[in-house]
This record gives C-alpha cells, structure tokens and sequence, in this order.
C-alpha cells in the first residue's frame, strides 16, 4: 500500500476560506456578492445556506482553463440542487452522479445526459436502468455483478460506454473515513486481486458495452498532487497490461476528484493549475516511457468546486459556561453540517451585524441537537461578549453540507439563498413541519 502524506509546499493554493466576494466591514456589516448576510438572515430566517454563484461558477472555468483537454465533471454529491445543476451544464461541465434521485435532479434541468458520468458501489436494478434509458455518457463498473447487469439492460444496436473502477492502493484524504484508494474498503476493484483484471475482460466480452477506460478515486480532501501523480502512473500501467493483453488502447483516463479546500484562515487547499500541471506532466511521461497513447484525463472535482463558495448563517440563542469552557449555542447543528461529528472538520466563524469592542475568546459553537456530540466549532475565537440575538456566519460550507443534510430530531432542513450580482434569490426553500407530515401516511 502507498500511504502519500499532505506537501507541505503548496503552489498556487488559496489561503482564504471565503467567497472571493465576502466583505467584512469594522461596524459589523457583511456582505455577499454585494448583499447583505444580515438582510438575508432577516428575509429567510437562521439556520440558512447562502451560495455564491460567481463563485461557484469562476470555479468551473478555473478547471475547464487549468485541464483544456480534459473531461471535468462535477462531482454532484458534494452539493446539488436544480440551479446548481444549471450553473454547471451552463459553464460546460459533465456530471457526476452516484444515485437515482442526483440523476432525476439532472434530468429535471436538461442536463445533456452524454455529459453524466454514472457512479456507485452497489446501483440498484432500478437505478441501472434508469441511466442506460436516460443514455447516460458513462457508467462506471464498481463491481463484478453490475457487469451482466448493464449489458442485460442496453438495447440491441446500442453500446453503452463503460468505466472499470479499480483500486490503486493509495491512501490520502484528511481522515481515514474519506479515504476511498487503499484495499479494505467498499469501492472499486481491486488491482492486487485480479478482480479488476477479470472486470476489463468480461465487459470486452459484452457486444453492447464499450470499455472506453479506466478510473480510480482517492478521496476526499487531499491537499499535495502528490497522490494523483502516484495514481497516474499506476493506471497508465494498467492501460499498458490491458494493450498487451487484448491488443486494445483504452482512450480515457479518470482520476477521480477530492481536490482539498481551505478551511481554516492560512490553510492551504490545492488549485486547479497546481494539480494540472502535476498530472498532465505525469500522464505524459508515464505513457512515453511505456510507448502508449496518452488517454483523454476526466477528472471530477466536487468540493473544490462548490465548497469555498458557501457559507452558513446561525443565529445565537445561548451563551453559557461549564467545566472551564464557554458554550455558544445556535439554532442549527449537526443536522445540517454533520462533518464535525463525522470527521472532527473543523471551520472559520465570525460574529456579524454588530461591532463588538470587546476582546476575542475561544468558545464551543454547538447545535441544538440532543447529542452531546453536535458541536461545530471548537476553540474558535469570539469577541467575550456575544450574545443570545448574535449572527454568526461560518465559511467554506458549500459541500457536503446541503447534501448531507438531515431532518434529525424532526428539524427541517435548511434554505438555500443564491447571492449574484448584488441580487439573493431562493433556490431551495426551508423544511418545514408540514414538509416531514406529508409522509406520514396513519397511525
């Protein structure tokens, strides 16, 4: 196993963990794309999602400059709803989706269906064949059975493009549970076993599926090209072991995404330009030496993408001390962001709307959730004298946020407010009680 650790020099990185557009000003105002956070706070209500669309979408040309010749599709589960699907097929992107319900919500947009790249551990017979109808552009093979599977569902005179996932034996992520590319854990083939060898021979098998390459992913939040470096080298050889082996050059290449963000004030994430020109010199290179085609590079980026344009809105509702630590507590939690529990992540706040001319101290931001565990933030510096009443706004929440919501302790998930041009707009409304009722069907 290949176990790759962060690089502490990171070239062209983003120290900052918020919007391009975010404005902090002394009296306590902020802004957003030109709005004020206190105006949204008061027209929409606290907990609130707010996104910055230029944002979101200098992020998708960033990648579409850094990688001109490659595939970048957006890795959907980070953060999707139907205006986030709209901004992605707008600036030109593919689609990356794991499930049944991210397919129709790219259906419902017009999502260019060849565009899509299909994903998942363990599809179901119901989700396979809603993509093969949809005619999605790929289906990426993540196990043995799915193989039969999909050619079963392809109508005669059709081909269905295929993808064999396979395991690299890479371990890099910022925590062992977002960490996809070493052996032991569920996705992929594995490459040490044969499984991914057997994989590539029975979809050639198949008249009605097209292998058109092969794909990895590492995980999540890695921070040093590094790992994609390492990762291309080992798939190109793979392409070379299947050339020699079938007498075919596989055309397409997909590393993937987990492209790192900033988080935390002087955190480093890693820039599309930075991990171009890391895996384009290594693609090249490694298909030299080993006298192949270089494939066409798809890569899939997701928070790296949709994660720095985000931020979240908490209103404060207590302030008290136990055990030598001060406590704030707001009206959200870990039902919207579950990712401190999950990974011990860690984020940027600020106190807004008011000026505060006291001294900042470390505090615990936690939830509203019956969890001792529902804690946001800990140590983060707060003026001494925040209140009940108090705004708080935290960066860097555009993923995995929304889409790892849940409706815990019958809380409704959060709205989601697009912020352009000086304009916010409502894309996903609040959950209300109604909302959860409508599902219960009696007694």
């Amino acid at each position: 196993m290949c176990v790759l650790g962060q690089d502490l020099a990171q070239p062209e990185t983003d120290a900052d963990p918020w919007p391009a557009s975010a404005l902090f000003r002394e009296d306590g105002d902020a802004t957003g794309a030109g709005v004020s956070l206190m105006e949204i706070a008061r027209l929409y209500g606290t907990p609130a999602y707010v996104v910055d669309e230029a944002d979101v979408r200098q992020r998708c040309r960033d990648y579409l400059d850094a990688l001109p010749d490659a595939t970048v599709a957006y890795a959907a589960k980070a953060f999707l709803c139907r205006a986030m699907a709209s901004w992605v097929r707008e600036e030109g992107l593919g689609l990356d989706v794991c499930s049944g319900g991210e397919l129709a919500i790219a259906r419902s947009v017009g999502f260019p269906p060849e565009r899509i790249i299909f994903h998942g551990n363990a599809k179901t017979p119901r989700e396979l064949r809603e993509a093969v109808e949809m005619g999605v552009g790929r289906i990426v093979v993540d196990n043995l059975a799915e193989i039969h599977r999909i050619a079963a569902l392809v109508p005669n005179g059709r081909r269905q493009k295929i993808l064999v996932r396979v395991i690299p034996d890479i371990e890099a992520g910022a925590h062992p549970k977002i960490r996809t590319g070493g052996e032991g854990q569920k996705f992929g083939l594995s490459i040490a076993t044969g499984e991914a060898g057997v994989a590539v021979s029975r979809v050639l098998e198949q008249c009605n599926l097209e292998l058109v390459g092969l794909h990895c992913h590492l995980g999540s939040q890695i921070g040093s090209a590094e790992p994609y470096e390492q990762a291309v080298k080992i798939l190109v050889e793979q392409l070379a072991l299947i050339r020699d082996a079938h007498g075919v050059a596989l055309p397409e290449l997909d590393l993937g995404g987990g492209q790192g963000i900033a988080y935390l004030e002087g955190e480093h994430g890693l820039s599309p330009r930075a991990f171009a020109a890391a895996v384009t010199t290594a693609l090249t290179e490694r298909c030299a030496g080993l006298g192949l085609p270089a494939p066409r590079l798809t890569v899939e980026p997701g928070r790296s993408i949709s994660g720095p344009g985000g931020m979240t809105l908490y209103r404060v509702i207590a302030v008290k001390r136990g055990g030598g630590r001060v406590f704030v507590a707001v009206d959200g939690g870990m039902s919207d962001n579950p990712r401190p529990s999950l990974y011990g992540a860690r984020y940027t706040m600020r106190m807004i709307g008011r000026r505060s001319h006291e001294a900042p101290r470390p505090v615990t931001v936690v939830g509203h959730h019956c969890e001792s565990g529902d804690v946001l933030a800990e140590d983060v510096l707060l003026p001494a004298d925040v209140r009940p009443g108090d705004l708080l706004v935290v960066a860097a929440t555009g993923a995995y946020h929304h889409s790892m919501a849940s409706t815990y302790n019958a809380t409704g998930r959060l709205p989601v407010i697009a912020v352009s041009g000086r304009r916010a707009r409502l894309v996903v409304r609040r959950e209300e009680p109604d909302d959860l009722l409508v599902r219960e069907v009696g007694l």
